[in-house]
């Protein structure tokens, strides 16, 4: 058998020494840290997984609880009106004042016809109907939610009314009129449907809407005189963070390939 021939400087060496460490490719693609240290984290300090596996990414700070802290503002705000208008509060002022510079400013006829768009047979068919798509397409647990929201409503509305007993800027020997239950009915029907509707747009106009649509009751009902300023806000932060339950359970109802094909078709 022939021999492979040596080299020139190993030729006359017949020294045996201890076998040399080659520099392959798994050594000479290794990084290097500029601090000196080990550029892999060491296998005992890693962090396991959520089954218990050795995991190789650092822990990451879960998200803000953003929507928990928006219901907790909303409900100390909605506890301060309704504290104010139990007491006679100073808030009751401004209110008064506002409300005698916009009633009436704007015609009969047009706020009648804003203060409409809060009605139970306007506004909870269309919530109704985007109930029924979503469920439709898989994700009744949303559509559950926004029914829920909806329903909670008058069992909300009515009993503060009948205990703050608040009257009307042109009827003051009414009573009932704190919360308004025409603009909550409008939040919850309206923005409650946008937010069944959105995952399938992908588009901002269901929002768009809902706010207008919300916005135009509310501001009708305070023109026509049928309800003060804060009646109105009291609402809006009342159904927020039944929407806000909405949304939850939204981002739980996770859309199906068809339906993702569909919306960005």
């Amino acid at each position: 058998m022939s021999e492979t021939p040596r080299s020139r400087e190993t030729e006359g060496d017949t020294s045996t020494g201890l076998p040399q460490r080659r520099i392959g490719h798994a050594f000479a693609h290794t990084p290097h840290r500029s601090d000196s240290r080990s550029p892999q984290t060491p296998r005992g300090v890693r962090q396991p997984d959520p089954g218990g596996r050795p995991g190789t990414i650092p822990p990451v700070p879960g998200r803000p609880a953003t929507p928990l802290l928006i219901a907790a503002v909303c409900g100390l705000l909605f506890s301060l009106i309704t504290w104010q208008v139990l007491a006679s509060g100073p808030l009751l002022g401004p209110d008064h004042a506002l409300s005698r510079a916009l009633v009436r400013t704007v015609p009969d006829s047009v706020t009648e016809r804003l203060s409409d768009l809060g009605n139970i047979p306007v506004a909870v068919p269309v919530l109704a109907l985007a109930m029924a798509y979503a469920a439709r397409r898989g994700r009744r647990l949303a559509a559950g939610a926004a029914g829920l929201a909806m329903a909670l409503v008058p069992a909300l509305v009515i009993p503060f009314k009948e205990w703050t007993a608040r009257p009307g800027p042109l009827e003051p020997w009414a009573a009932g009129y704190f919360p308004s239950g025409h603009t909550a009915t409008a939040a919850v029907a309206y923005l409650g449907a946008a937010l069944l509707v959105r995952p399938y747009t992908r588009r901002a106009w269901p929002t768009a809407a809902a706010l207008v649509l919300t916005g135009a009751t509310a501001v009708g009902l305070v023109l026509r005189g049928w309800h003060w300023p804060l009646d109105v806000l009291a609402s809006l932060l009342m159904c927020t963070p039944l929407l806000l339950g909405v949304e939850w359970a939204n981002r739980r109802s996770p859309l199906s390939r068809r339906s993702i094909r569909r919306s960005s078709g």
